[in-house]
């Protein structure tokens, strides 16, 4: 099966209160799959790439042969695809974990950015799990 993720996490002040969410969309765009997760105190770009590791403990479980995540965030997608260091240990920590499943798994994977309004379900589950807490 081959799917389209789309990820996102946010928090309220950096830090904050802070969400992490994924959706999951088949090849005819539809949603067959979502997730949020209340992540408590945490920054903005942790709460970015724990939607992302959140994602792929779910294609892991899934039964994937292809997976093509996007995201709003530039700086998670150049740092998970090698075009820029990751200085922050947590961060390096988190994207050692997505890099060793993703090797593990040998499902065919893309990391793409997209602009945040070709993101809206994600943001919108991030900010309907920060608002129940």
């Amino acid at each position: 099966m081959v799917v389209n993720i789309f990820t996102d996490g946010g928090s309220r002040g950096n830090p904050g209160p802070a969400a992490s969410a994924f959706v999951v969309k088949n090849t005819d765009g539809e949603i067959v799959y979502k997730a949020g997760v209340y992540l408590g105190e945490s920054t903005n770009n942790k709460a970015e790439y724990m939607g992302l590791l959140n994602a792929w403990n779910w294609v892991v479980a899934n039964n994937i042969s292809q997976v093509n995540f996007f995201l709003d965030s530039e700086l998670v997608v150049k740092q998970i695809t090698g075009i820029y260091k990751i200085k922050d240990s947590s961060l390096s920590v988190i994207a050692s974990k997505i890099k060793e499943i993703e090797r593990n798994s040998g499902i065919k994977v893309s990391y793409t950015h997209v602009l945040r309004h070709n993101n809206k379900d994600a943001d919108k589950l991030v900010n309907e799990v920060l608002d129940a807490n």
